[in-house]
């Protein structure tokens, strides 16, 4: 298994400093009011932030690019998929 790198300091407060405001790009899924949907931002080499649309001051998730490629993976492969 591979080394992991060894993980910045969290802090949600200035988490959002790290990525360019301009750089943010909402679901393609988004309503146009905004919805209920999630921005992210690739923009940072090497990181990948989310922050939720509606509010102006959100909490900003950090990821490391395996981080979200793994996230990516998932979804494609249907495992957060809502049980009927």
């Amino acid at each position: 298994m591979a080394e992991r790198p060894h993980p910045r300091a969290y802090d949600p407060s200035t988490a959002g400093s790290l990525f360019e405001e301009g750089k943010w790009v909402k679901s393609f899924a988004s309503e146009p009011n905004g919805g209920n949907c999630v921005e992210v931002n690739t923009g940072t080499a090497g990181l990948v932030g989310v922050r939720d649309t509606k509010l102006a001051a959100s909490p900003v998730f950090v990821f490391d690019t395996g981080e979200w490629e793994a996230f990516l993976a998932g979804v494609k492969a249907g495992q957060f998929d809502l049980l009927s």
